[in-house]
């Protein structure tokens, strides 16, 4: 098996860049006539996973709206997982855990060790226990050619009092550090390295530096305000390795399978043009 890194520059050349969330909000539920229980979860999600598996570089499965249906809700997600892989599709489960010692280590054998039924081949993940408090999650995804994604500048507006704090010794601001620890872990890794970053599409201006040598996750595209020509501003230089991330505005599309998968499709194709 091949680094995550490296399966992600594949998909990303050969799918697009998209990656597509699957958020079984009560809202979107409503929307496609759906109940807020655990079958209209499976309902909503397994369209998702069939319109779009096939054709999308990453599926991003939200956890969170999968757990509030207890079992049954991670029973559905055990399904998303197994079949968005098997359609060719790379999963990224937005989970964003930290924590530290044997708890992170939990958690990292429950996400990435491929024995588990809830492994897929990337998590997002929070840094601010110190990032170093990551170590056991990281070590644990390169073992197993997984892939992790550190939360560094995320859009929305009350990280920036944590983010934008000026770093221990004064060298440049938190985020900033966690930047220079990520690009640290990826190295010289080729093609890409394993070790994400999140930075927000509505960010603004930045003057941290973005070339991690990994994929840039950039949630706040569409519905939350980001648009292409933020994405364009803000990652100059390092395009190739975007990975901007739609999740309520491309499922609104729904639930006819075939309508999502073509909003999809225009979506992917859009953003190939930009980024490229």
């Amino acid at each position: 098996m091949t680094t995550f890194g490296a399966r992600l520059r594949t998909a990303m050349d050969s799918r697009g860049p998209l990656c597509a969330g699957i958020d079984p909000h009560p809202g979107l539920l409503a929307r496609w006539g759906l109940d807020d229980d655990a079958a209209g979860v499976e309902r909503f999600a397994l369209t998702a996973v069939e319109a779009l598996a096939g054709t999308t570089a990453v599926l991003k499965p939200q956890s969170a709206f999968f757990e509030r249906h207890g079992s049954a809700g991670i029973a559905v997600l055990e399904r998303v997982l197994a079949e968005s892989r098997a359609a060719g599709a790379l999963v990224l489960l937005d989970v964003k855990r930290g924590d530290i010692g044997s708890t992170v280590q939990a958690y990292a054998d429950a996400y990435l060790d491929p024995a588990s039924l809830l492994a897929a081949d990337a998590v997002t993940a929070s840094p601010y226990l110190g990032f170093g408090s990551l170590d056991p999650l990281i070590d644990t995804a390169l073992k197993y050619d997984a892939g992790v994604f550190v939360l560094a500048l995320t859009s929305n507006p009350e990280g920036a009092q944590v983010q934008h704090a000026t770093a221990p010794g004064g060298e440049g601001t938190v985020a900033g550090a966690v930047l220079r620890q990520i690009a640290v872990r990826n190295g010289d890794a080729a093609p890409l390295g394993s070790i994400g970053a999140v930075v927000g599409a509505t960010i603004g201006d930045t003057d941290e530096d973005l070339a991690v040598n990994g994929p840039l996750l950039v949630p706040g595209f569409g519905a939350q305000g980001g648009t292409v020509e933020d994405v364009r501003r803000i990652f100059a230089g390092c395009l190739r390795n975007v990975l901007p991330a739609s999740s309520r505005q491309l499922l609104e599309a729904g639930p006819d399978p075939a309508t999502l998968r073509a909003a999809g499709r225009r979506m992917n194709d859009g953003l190939a043009h930009v980024l490229n």
